[in-house]
């Protein structure tokens, strides 16, 4: 049995909450796993997702294995550490508490590192037609909904319904957006060019729309022309300055313009959980939650708020982009802060991004990078673009199946993960038009 005082010595140890296992937190929980505290790692799913390559699942590149793992796994060796399955729903801040439905979890330290949803600039109906790509569920309804649309175009005997069901439109022009067009346009018309006898898959209309003036604004200029060629070089029809002004099961308004599409792919906008209003702060205009140059929420100083969650700035002021490298910084720093709090030092100095810079890749082929001083464009910079990702994935077992599977694709053009899974819908060319309720015509 143990002894009483080493009960109490566990009392005094500080409870450290992490809300969410994204870069973010998860950085925070394991570079705690030597530091005397009790760290609780709630999130709503089971995984931890390298979202970086979350397009490829969506584009039938990779499996959703390949890029997620248990988190469970991850800390099972980290002894102070215990992970909950479970969604939060709000913070009671005078009680210390984290409410996850009918069950509260108590804190001393609060880390929310909650990520970010897809945000549709207020039209949050158009989201049944258009998914975003946040989660591996995000990636195969996006994958599944891009097969379909192929297969039953092979069955679909009407020309104008044939050209909807091979109109895919992408809407936003970040790295997101260009990295799906490029994938879908290569998809099309390189992977599925031989499987189809009734049509096409070559004739895709791979349409991606940007309402800026350009592709990639966070890039130079150069960089972005760049990109746009490359697409056009794939078939993309890159549209610029025109915003998306409606979306529903026909497909998009672009202005005086209706496009007819079945298959739409939202990249446009991202907004923050409700953290915020977890704390009763004031958000900005995407739901982050302010903080300072010690990542702490205003007058929440058993807070920290990091990654997409937060509104963080650098030395000049401007919100530090929402990407992977900036959350796990963070989350570091936040990890290092709590440490100074239990050995009684002082506060680590105001944290400050260290650029690594920025990629995007289009196509197999080519690819974009920016970092500091140096531009890369071209084949070079698609392999540097591989070569970082692979790096950055979790385990050895993820890099070498990535790896191959890359190679095999590179070489042949195979997609292996070309699944339709999820909820099954009858395809439209269906054996009885419910319109008319009546058979449609035999095949010839």
């Amino acid at each position: 049995m143990r002894h009483e005082s080493e009960r109490r010595a566990d009392r005094r140890q500080l409870r450290v909450v992490i809300v969410g296992a994204g870069f973010g937190g998860l950085t925070v929980a394991k570079n705690l796993a030597k530091t005397p505290v009790h760290v609780t790692l709630i999130d709503r799913a089971n995984h931890h997702l390298f979202q970086p390559l979350l397009y490829q699942v969506a584009t039938a590149g990779l499996s959703p294995a390949d890029i997620a793992w248990p988190i469970r796994r991850i800390v099972r060796r980290q002894k102070n550490a215990r992970v909950l399955f479970g969604e939060v729903t709000g913070v009671d801040r005078d009680r210390k508490r984290v409410i996850l439905g009918d069950r509260e979890i108590g804190y001393d330290i609060l880390v929310l590192a909650t990520g970010a949803a897809h945000g549709y600039f207020g039209n949050d109906g158009w989201a049944a037609y258009a998914p975003g790509l946040k989660t591996i569920d995000d990636a195969t309804e996006i994958r599944r909904r891009l097969l379909l649309a192929f297969e039953r175009a092979e069955m679909e005997r009407d020309a104008e319904k044939r050209r909807q069901l091979l109109t895919i439109v992408i809407v936003g022009g970040g790295p997101t957006g260009v990295e799906m067009a490029g994938a879908v346009a290569e998809l099309a018309r390189k992977a599925l060019a031989a499987d189809f006898r009734a049509v096409d898959p070559g004739k895709t209309h791979v349409v991606l729309v940007e309402a800026g003036p350009r592709l990639l604004a966070g890039f130079p200029e150069d960089l972005s022309r760049y990109a746009a060629d490359a697409l056009g070089r794939l078939g993309v029809d890159v549209r610029l300055g025109g915003a998306v002004t409606g979306c529903d099961g026909a497909g998009v308004t672009l202005g005086d313009e209706t496009m007819s599409a079945a298959t739409v792919i939202w990249a446009a906008g991202v907004k923050a959980s409700p953290a915020a209003d977890w704390l009763g702060l004031e958000s900005d205009r995407a739901g982050r939650v302010p903080v300072g140059p010690n990542l702490i929420p205003p007058g929440a100083d058993d807070v920290f708020g990091i990654g997409d969650t937060a509104l963080a700035c650098d030395a000049t002021g401007a919100p530090l982009p929402g990407i992977a490298p900036v959350a796990k910084q963070q989350g570091a720093y936040v990890a290092d802060a709590i440490k100074a709090r239990v050995a009684g030092k002082a506060a680590p100095p105001p944290f400050r991004y260290r650029d690594r810079g920025q990629l995007a890749t289009v196509g197999r082929k080519a690819a974009v990078i920016v970092y500091k001083r140096l531009r890369l464009k071209g084949w070079l910079a698609w392999w540097i673009w591989g070569i970082a990702h692979i790096y950055f994935l979790i385990s050895l077992r993820s890099r070498l199946l990535v790896a191959t599977q890359w190679l095999w694709s590179y070489v042949t053009f195979e997609r292996g993960a070309r699944l339709i899974a999820g909820p099954r819908a009858p395809p439209e060319s269906d054996e009885t038009d419910t319109r008319t309720n009546k058979a449609p015509p035999p095949d010839d």
